[in-house]
């Protein structure tokens, strides 16, 4: 009986059950996912410096990631708005497991080359910028939107533990012992994801009627004049933007700066990344107690002014310990503001617009990062390792000064999804 009390305490802490069975599913479906993009993040750049030592089609191998979103993601998220969104999930997921099963057989057979490795990576990309635009909609379907911020809380920390502490080393591991062994295990955990959020007992689509009553004949437009119309979540999405570019330009150059500027080594830095990870887990268990005693308002300043800190220190420290502790923080409240700046975006958008507002929003991120690590680049380059820190600092702070008043009104905004008297959503 003990034993029994303790499994149930911990699944009511990993996923209460006021979240229901169907976040249950949709959980699990996340963190298996997630396992197999994790073994993909270190076994794709392993395979891809195997078959090449050129720097620019390995760097292409990176910016595989970035791409598909750039040209399709406000596609995917008009695509999600209009079509049953587990569905779309389970197709999506399951060409990936297509794709990667294609890659395994030319791999098998010794006929793999660097191009077909690239096309394949950016297949597998296309098809999870329409999984990931379709699966980050089905969260606030399922659950109040009281419960978003617990339930986005533990989307985050599957996404920390399978794709950022475990996927990496197992995929290295796997790699190790043959070169295809990371991507069948990525296969078959794809596969188990779609299984499982095939379990969903409901399938959530979208609030018909007012769209189709209007049945625009360019949706993505339509979902872009909602988001100039509506003030708070515009501000978020240009939040996100702009801290993506000045975090992305030192990010881009950090392997350097860790192993030359610090004097880390390889194994430091990939202990500095590990670091920030950890720092996740952490807020992990806070999450909760946060969301209860301290307004998102006051979470969402001090996230950003942590952002702005933690340029600074990075930019005067020479210490490795230090750069440890500095990178533990940015992983704690980075988590924190992840998690806030998604609950409220999800709580301000109306169902049926879901799709197209977070997928502007992952435009936004990528499209920052490409920008901020092109800019790094180029300052560490004419000015040094240090540089793009002081410009992350300067760029970051300039911008919280415009939008510190503002964040009293997103995070006050009134909440677009309401409660009807039967408990269940209705968006208004």
């Amino acid at each position: 009986m003990p034993t029994l009390g303790t499994r149930r305490s911990l699944g009511e802490i990993v996923a209460p059950r006021r979240l229901g069975h169907d976040f249950r599913w949709l959980l699990a479906s996340s963190w298996t996912s997630n396992v197999g993009d994790g073994i993909a993040l270190s076994a794709s750049p392993l395979l891809i410096a195997s078959l090449t030592s050129s720097p620019l089609l390995v760097a292409a191998g990176a910016m595989m990631q970035f791409l598909p979103w750039l040209l399709f993601g406000l596609l995917a998220g008009a695509v999600a708005d209009h079509h049953d969104r587990r569905r779309l999930v389970m197709v999506a997921n399951a060409l990936r497991g297509v794709v990667v099963a294609g890659l395994v057989v030319f791999l098998l057979t010794g006929h793999a080359t660097v191009w077909l490795v690239l096309i394949a990576a950016f297949l597998y990309g296309t098809a999870e910028v329409f999984a990931d635009s379709a699966g980050s909609t089905l969260l606030p379907m399922l659950v109040r939107p009281a419960d978003l911020g617990i339930g986005n809380a533990r989307m985050q920390a599957g996404y920390l533990v399978a794709n950022q502490l475990a996927g990496p080393p197992l995929g290295a591991f796997l790699f190790a012992a043959g070169t295809f062994w990371p991507f069948l295990a990525q296969i078959l955990c794809v596969s188990l994801a779609v299984v499982l959020i095939s379990r969903i007992a409901r399938t959530p689509v979208p609030d018909r009627g007012q769209i189709d009553a209007e049945r625009p004949a360019q949706p993505i437009r339509e979902g872009l004049r909602w988001l100039r119309a509506h003030p708070p979540v515009r501000t978020l999405v240009v939040i996100i933007l702009v801290f993506n570019v000045t975090w992305a330009a030192p990010w881009g150059i950090l392997v350097l700066y860790a192993t030359d500027h610090l004097g880390m080594g390889p194994v430091g830095y990939g202990a500095l990344t590990t670091a920030s990870a950890l720092g996740g887990l952490v807020a992990i268990g806070c999450f909760g107690w946060l969301e209860k005693h301290v307004s998102f308002a006051t979470l969402m300043r001090v996230c950003l002014s942590l952002e702005v800190v933690m340029h600074l220190a990075f930019a005067l420290t020479t210490v490795p310990v230090i750069a440890f502790v500095i990178m533990f923080g940015f992983g704690l409240y980075a988590f924190v503001w992840g998690t806030i700046s998604t609950t409220v975006r999800q709580r301000l958008v109306p169902l049926g617009l879901q799709g197209r507002i977070a997928s502007v929003n992952m435009v936004g991120v990528f499209g920052g990062l490409v920008i901020g690590q092109a800019l790094g680049g180029v300052i560490a380059q004419t000015w040094g390792l240090t540089a793009p820190w002081w410009f992350a600092f300067g760029g970051s702070a300039l911008t919280l000064i415009l939008v510190w008043r503002s964040i009293s009104s997103i995070a006050a905004a009134k909440p677009v999804l309401a409660e009807t008297d039967d408990g269940s959503e209705d968006p208004r």
